[in-house]
């Protein structure tokens, strides 16, 4: 299963959690690092089990799970900013009184804020329901792919099938892998952007050199390549250009 896909076909209970029990291999899912059951991992100093360590891995490289999730950009929360500030005043204990002294608004407010946010979460529950169930009639060569999590704009260049995603792999590439030409239109340079960025394992840091190395094996001009994939947030690289890691 590809990183992208990981999180969003993860069920609720693994999101509550981070990971998901993937073949034997607890994965994180805001890194992708794995933990394979059976072996014992040491984390800042201490020895844990595979199910322990991702755990304890969550905590001190991404927070909590709900600091991880609350960064997301709104794209992905569907929150505002007040609605992402009251929540986590509440995640952190504080009372409506407190929050309303915070956010220097009435109690009421806050009341009201809360009511609000707990029916939007029934809704969610009833969509998500509707969804899946919709998602089960329709033919697995006709589902939408997924949208990766460095997309840095959600629009219709999104709406490709999965059947769609292979033509285009199988017009733009040669059996061999190398890239034929880059693509015009902005939907066909996304379906070969996404195949090349699974190149990129999501938990390790590549220097340049290496970068325009894996580049060079799909095609000559590399530079444009590493430009696309971090234009539209595949990979992302420290200022200076030292460091490029995936966000695939």
């Amino acid at each position: 299963m590809e990183f992208v896909e990981l999180f969003w076909k993860a069920s609720i209970e693994d999101l509550k959690r981070g990971y998901s029990l993937i073949e034997r291999n607890y994965v994180c899912h805001y890194c992708g690092m794995g933990f394979e059951e059976g072996v014992v991992y040491t984390v800042n100093g201490i020895f844990f089990d595979a199910k322990k360590a991702v755990e304890e891995h969550i905590k001190s490289v991404h927070g909590s799970v709900f600091e991880s999730m609350m960064a997301r950009e709104r794209k992905h929360t569907g929150l505002t900013e007040l609605q992402s500030e009251l929540m986590s005043g509440f995640f952190s204990g504080l009372d409506d009184g407190e929050i309303a002294r915070k956010m220097n608004i009435n109690r009421s407010t806050v009341r009201n804020h809360r009511f609000r946010l707990k029916e939007k979460a029934r809704q969610a529950k009833i969509f998500l329901v509707l969804f899946e169930l919709m998602e089960e009639k329709i033919k697995e060569e006709d589902r939408m792919i997924g949208v990766h999590r460095g997309a840095t704009m959600i629009d219709d260049r999104y709406a490709i099938t999965e059947t769609e995603r292979e033509e285009k792999i199988k017009k733009f590439f040669e059996e061999d892998g190398i890239l034929k030409r880059f693509p015009k239109k902005e939907k066909d340079k996304l379906i070969v952007l996404m195949k090349i960025a699974g190149d990129f394992a999501s938990n390790r840091i590549y220097s340049e050199k290496e970068v325009n190395e894996i580049l060079k094996r799909y095609y000559e001009d590399y530079v444009l390549l590493r430009r696309y994939l971090i234009e539209y947030g595949f990979i992302t690289r420290k200022p200076d250009g030292s460091s490029y890691w995936s966000i695939f």
